[in-house]
């Protein structure tokens, strides 16, 4: 008789019904909603502070080059000595003095600008007033020297070298790092889940055991039925947490955004601020529109149907070394000695996306890595943006649920024997006895 259906109702219910599991699945969105809260408020904060610098530009060459922004306000002082000014900064708790020196040498005058301050000033503010200021010397240098400004900037050759593939298509560098970024997360996400997930099947299979539950059971159930039922049991319970933490966030962030009146969409961070200031170049609109053009060419067909068969065979690969792990244990601290195998695949599989994919996606590398069973559930669901033939997406989905099935058969054999095995610490030579019963 077929207990599959049976045991795979059983270990959901009892994972779903768990109060550890209930209390974790409700109160995981609340705290990560709070913590957006805090940092959109603390955020918030922060951008509705306005910088008052105070400037004695003894030179006067740069009021005009110093104007308001709305983050940013300049106020100038005459005829005011430097201590002065100084005394009056600090009296009145500005965000800080510049002071431009009176110098005949344009280079010397570079070098002696000052700005003081009682705590250290933003990156963000010092970069944008050394520009303003380095742009403003250029300029005076090159009239000086009866340089025509503006032939320069006509005479300036902008290269935009344009990514074409053969069969006509248009692409951009902005396409690539998208196609990256969403390669990166569906790794990202598989990662994640195996470690979560793969962990719940480890432990719930060393609760049963040393609860001794595990001796009735296994009575009327066969070991590779019972294995497989707590695998794909605890993944719907996972998945079941994932569904209820992304609604229960997203109606969390709206509620908390109406109450505390923090629209985090609106929120803007100077690097943001700076973004889209540069936004404005027509050249990089250029860009922008043909990396949307890319996203919305993306064979999103191809990637979502590889994006669930590649997550559901790395996770049922890596879920059942999982559950044979915890057969041949006593307590997760006996654990640590088997996990680093297990781990070692993963991180390798990360580390080979992120630096050897960005470079040469269709490379010797890249290409052996997407075909091991191991490694492929990462790096080829990182590597299909990029166009991977459909017999090697093909190829490396049989070598993967070939491989998960294999390990099945020897997981349950490990299963078979470890889960009836107590008061012994299982080594890797026992482990290749077990395999021989």
């Amino acid at each position: 008789m077929n207990h599959l259906p049976i045991i795979i109702k059983r270990e959901y219910l009892n994972k779903v019904r768990n109060r550890s599991f209930i209390i974790m699945t409700f109160l995981s969105p609340i705290i990560m909603i709070a913590l957006v809260a805090v940092v959109a408020y603390l955020s918030q904060l922060n951008n509705d502070k306005v910088r008052e610098i105070a400037v004695l530009d003894e030179s006067r060459m740069f009021t005009e080059v110093l104007k308001d922004t709305d983050k940013t306000k300049f106020k100038f002082f005459e005829n005011t000595s430097l201590n002065a000014a100084r005394e009056e900064v600090k009296e009145k708790e500005l965000y800080g003095l510049l002071h431009i020196p009176k110098e005949s040498d344009h280079q010397q005058l570079a070098e002696s600008i000052t700005f003081y301050s009682q705590d250290s000033p933003s990156l963000l503010v010092m970069d944008s007033l050394n520009d303003l200021i380095s742009n403003k010397l250029t300029d005076i240098n090159m009239k000086e020297n009866e340089v025509n400004i503006e032939m320069i900037k006509a005479l300036e050759a902008r290269v935009n070298i344009r990514l074409e593939n053969f069969s006509g298509e248009e692409t951009s560098e902005l396409g690539s790092f998208m196609k990256l970024g969403f390669g990166g997360l569906a790794g990202y996400l598989l990662f994640m889940f195996i470690i979560i997930y793969g962990n719940m099947i480890m432990r719930s299979v060393i609760e049963e055991k040393t609860s001794r539950i595990i001796e009735v059971i296994i009575s009327s159930v066969k070991p590779v039925q019972l294995m497989l039922g707590k695998i794909i049991g605890t993944s719907l319970a996972g998945i079941t947490q994932f569904l209820i933490w992304v609604v229960l966030g997203g109606v969390m962030l709206f509620v908390v955004s109406a109450i505390i009146g923090i629209n985090i969409s609106e929120l803007q961070s100077p690097q943001q601020e700076l973004l889209m200031d540069q936004a404005q170049n027509p050249v990089l609109q250029e860009k922008i529109g043909i990396a949307l053009m890319e996203f919305v060419n993306l064979p999103w067909l191809n990637l979502i149907t590889a994006f669930l068969f590649f997550f559901v065979g790395g996770y049922l690969l890596y879920s059942s070394l999982y559950a044979a792990i915890g057969a041949a244990v006593d307590n997760e601290t006996d654990t640590q000695q088997f996990m680093m195998p297990i781990l070692m695949p993963l991180i390798l599989a990360v580390y080979v996306g992120v630096f050897t994919v960005i470079e040469n996606p269709h490379g010797t590398v890249s290409t052996v890595f997407s075909m091991i069973p191991l490694t492929s559930p990462v790096v080829m669901l990182m590597r299909i943006p990029f166009g991977v033939p459909l017999w090697q997406q093909i190829l490396s989905l049989v070598l993967l649920f070939a491989t998960f099935a294999l390990v099945v058969w020897l997981a349950a054999k490990i299963y078979r024997v470890g889960i009836l095995m107590y008061g012994k610490k299982a080594s890797y030579k026992e482990l290749y006895k077990w395999l021989k019963y």
